[in-house]
């Protein structure tokens, strides 16, 4: 048995900022995916997975029924015969890993499951963003449910607010160009639920607020829109301001040994670097105007291209 695959996200712009309401956008990454399978001679971390699916299916036992049914007699006969989820997303690097696998659930057990193929307005997304949200709390403690959408969907997802919420086109990529968003392997993973916790004390100092409000939101709200429109001058402009602001104000959420290359890329103009997901660890998103030059630069780590300008 093997179901279909579900792929990894990237949340280009919003993270942080969605929470209070700015724009977002988030995009799936083909690169990683995962499916739910079965093998007669499970390994090591089939074994895992499908232990945590029994705890998983307690907790979905428990999920308000009006807001989703799942038929968790089958589910339970699946896991109980060895079922688990077979993937390539990297856990703890904000890439997702939970979100496909909550898809993969909702796709294959959920009753009345809204699908892909329909008509899918406003109310549909929210409604399914709210019954993703519920799913994937079981793992970080408070989840939005855009990671699973995307992922679902298999769609570039717009958020222009916290009740507002469309699937949307990108430009098309310029496979011959020089400018790249990419991802560069930090080689540490991240834990969601501490660096949310981080933010949401600092949530409680009107001076972290005010700068959210008028820089934080200011520029990921442009770059959302400069990105859409394909202003790429506008978006380099307010990328670095992004990535400046990030590094003056969200400190704990980048590790340490990465404060210096942060800034070297902001001074030099070479790349500007900026959070992927709830940083800590994991990936960092990185933009820049000329991809050879900032490899060149970055000659000591990891770096893999998901958009081309």
């Amino acid at each position: 048995m093997k179901g279909p695959l579900f792929y990894s996200k990237i949340l280009l712009f919003g993270e942080y900022g969605i929470i209070k309401d700015s724009k977002g956008l988030s995009i799936p990454y083909n690169f990683y995916n995962g499916a739910l399978k079965m093998d007669a001679n499970p390994n090591q971390s089939a074994i895992e997975s499908n232990q945590n699916l029994k705890k998983f299916i307690q907790y979905l036992s428990e999920i308000d029924t009006h807001l989703v049914a799942f038929n968790l007699d089958q589910l339970q006969q699946d896991i109980n015969a060895g079922m688990y989820f077979d993937s390539s997303i990297p856990q703890g690097y904000g890439v997702g890993s939970s979100g496909a696998l909550v898809a993969a659930l909702y796709d294959k057990y959920a009753q009345d499951k809204i699908t892909v193929l329909e008509n899918l307005t406003r109310e549909k997304l929210l409604k399914l963003k709210a019954i993703f949200s519920e799913m994937e709390s079981f793992f970080h403690g408070k989840s939005s449910g855009l990671d699973p959408l995307n992922s679902y969907l298999s769609i570039p997802i717009l958020i222009n607010s916290k009740n507002n919420i469309e699937a949307t086109g990108i430009p098309s990529q310029n496979t011959n160009g020089k400018g790249a968003v990419f991802l560069l392997d930090s080689g540490m993973t991240g834990e969601t639920a501490p660096m949310v916790g981080i933010f949401m004390e600092k949530m409680k100092q009107e001076g972290f607020r005010t700068m959210l409000k008028n820089q934080f939101i200011k520029h990921t709200d442009a770059c959302v829109d400069d990105f859409l429109k394909g202003d790429l001058k506008s978006l380099f402009s307010n990328t670095k301001q992004l990535s400046k602001v990030v590094l003056n104000h969200f400190k704990p959420m980048i590790p340490k040994q990465f404060h210096t290359i942060w800034k070297a890329g902001i001074d030099t103009n070479a790349y500007y670097l900026k959070l992927c997901g709830s940083g800590g660890g994991g990936y960092i998103l990185g933009f820049t105007e000329d991809f050879q030059a900032a490899q060149k630069v970055l000659t000591d780590y990891k770096l893999e291209v998901v958009y081309n300008f």
